[in-house]
């Protein structure tokens, strides 16, 4: 006996940009149309190193499909990925891989510190361990947890997405922009 088929009924379609619409047009600024673009067609890179990086295994399956959310193809060179995934414990001796897997990916980039050890730290309060990624390359959402959940690394995801929508094209060119990336030496 084959099973009914069950449709989501609580999927929304995109928002159409602020802008006017009439009969067979649709004008908006660039900055809100491209904004859409990229946020739902983010290019994930995940650098897992330990138990998050399970969770976000997870994330990417079935039960709760990453690929909803724009972010399908999962790459695994940096040069063709936007969107950083550091999932895990990083030990020292790693921050400059780190960095160098950042500063070879595509421009504009995003990076996502999953649980607890990619924030802070998390329990390995040691010499050999880096507290936070934040100390070699800049992060622009923070994902709690050790490990945190696939609906938190999900929500995670959404709030990068509104970052990315509402990110103006002229911000990469900012002076605060730069003096960001002078902090961290990266020119």
């Amino acid at each position: 006996m084959p099973r009914p088929v069950q449709y989501n009924t609580n999927v929304k379609p995109v928002e159409i940009p602020e802008g006017y619409s009439g009969e067979g047009f649709m004008a908006t600024s660039l900055d809100k149309f491209v904004g859409l673009g990229r946020k739902n067609s983010l290019w994930p890179l995940p650098f897992a190193t330990s138990c998050c990086g399970i969770e976000f295994m997870a994330t990417m399956g079935a039960n709760y499909d990453l690929a909803r959310f724009g972010s399908e193809r999962m790459g695994f060179t940096p040069r063709q990925c936007d969107m950083l995934l550091v999932a895990g414990t990083i030990a020292k001796k790693m921050g400059p891989i780190l960095r160098q897997v950042y500063l070879q990916m595509a421009e504009p980039r995003w990076v996502i510190a999953i649980g607890a050890c990619a924030c802070t730290g998390g329990i390995f309060d040691s010499y050999p361990v880096l507290q936070g990624i934040d100390q070699v390359i800049p992060v622009d959402v923070y994902v709690s947890g050790c490990p945190p959940r696939p609906e938190a690394i999900l929500d995670g995801v959404m709030r990068l997405q509104d970052i990315v929508q509402n990110e103006s094209m002229r911000r990469r060119n900012s002076p605060q922009y730069k003096a960001l990336m002078a902090e961290y030496g990266i020119q």
